[in-house]
């Protein structure tokens, strides 16, 4: 007879927690060997990307409901995914938890996690568990294939393109700043929640998908870490420099500019295309705006031009680990 001790306060023990979690991916689970065997499809190659989620760093339990930990967790790495203009195959999992952290919470992260694993139809294929000591550990790795030669790089990028991003930006900064205020009560209704890109952020698989098939983007990254930083990658990776028309960006209702410039966790596509590309100003029905242009610039300079004419540096004030 098992003790009470696992009668909801503390993890099941890791092969009734593994059968647990076979259990919830369902159909789609490829758990159960030492090794998940995939192959992308005929005339793909494959995208892998991981991502590490740690307590007290991307979430914390007094903030994050544990299924939106587990659905930001993926969404994450889905959104690398999208980046690349792929299709997620298959995610990995592998969780470090303390030995006393509610099986309640457990329950609700994997809930979080399979199920927007099932609505983009990734197989989870497996993973490892393990006792945390310092606080929860999620590791995801996520498979996704692309046509060989038609995934999107970073590099692509040429002096003269324009520069578009998807959706509204600086909502989960400003989300995340009210919370960090005490302005923002944790427990609210979870409906409102779902509706909050901090709790719950949207990869756009079907954006980039589209946006492959109209042979848009000659670059692409998702917004992970902040417009500023993540737009000075492309210009790092493609060699060139970048003006940003101030008036253009589409700040979300509630941000500031400032959150929406460097704020980070938006997970919206920032792309290039040559300026002889016709780009719709909806794409899978989330709108697409045209923000700047890139430039000759061999220092990679990035600036900032307001709506009276005015040019200033556009400083890079996004998320960095280990930055002072």
């Amino acid at each position: 007879m098992r003790t009470s001790i696992y009668h909801g306060w503390v993890p099941l023990p890791e092969r009734q927690l593994i059968a647990k979690i076979r259990k919830m991916s369902g159909k789609k689970s490829l758990i159960g060997d030492d090794c998940a065997v995939l192959a992308p499809p005929a005339g793909h190659e494959l995208l892998v990307t991981t991502d590490l989620c740690l307590e007290g760093v991307h979430f914390r339990r007094d903030w994050h409901p544990a299924d939106s930990v587990g659905h930001r967790c993926l969404a994450r790495g889905l959104s690398d995914i999208a980046a690349m203009a792929g299709e997620p195959l298959a995610c990995f999992l592998s969780l470090g938890l303390p030995k006393d952290i509610p099986q309640k919470w457990v329950d609700g992260f994997l809930a979080g996690f399979t199920k927007l694993a099932k609505r983009f139809r990734v197989s989870l294929a497996g993973g490892d568990t393990g006792e945390s000591r310092s606080g929860i550990v999620a590791d995801v790795m996520v498979v996704g294939a692309a046509p060989k030669g038609k995934s999107v790089r970073r590099s692509g990028a040429k002096a003269g393109d324009f520069i578009y991003v998807t959706g509204v930006l600086g909502g989960s900064a400003a989300t995340l700043e009210r919370l960090r205020a005490g302005k923002m009560a944790v427990r609210q209704p979870a409906g409102r929640r779902r509706y909050d890109p901090h709790f719950y952020p949207e990869p756009r698989i079907g954006v980039a998908r589209k946006l492959r098939a109209l042979k848009i983007p000659s670059s692409m990254i998702d917004l992970s870490d902040g417009l500023s930083t993540d737009l000075s990658h492309i210009c790092e990776e493609s060699g060139i420099g970048a003006e940003i028309e101030v008036a253009q960006i589409p700040v979300a209702t509630g941000a500031t500019l400032r959150q929406a410039l460097h704020g980070g966790e938006d997970y919206e596509l920032l792309f290039t295309a040559s300026e002889r590309k016709r780009v719709p100003l909806s794409v899978a029905g989330v709108a697409v705006r045209h923000i700047g242009r890139l430039t000759r610039d061999g220092s990679q300079m990035m600036w900032l031009r307001t709506p009276d004419g005015e040019r200033m540096l556009m400083p890079v004030g996004g998320w960095e680990h280990f930055k002072a």
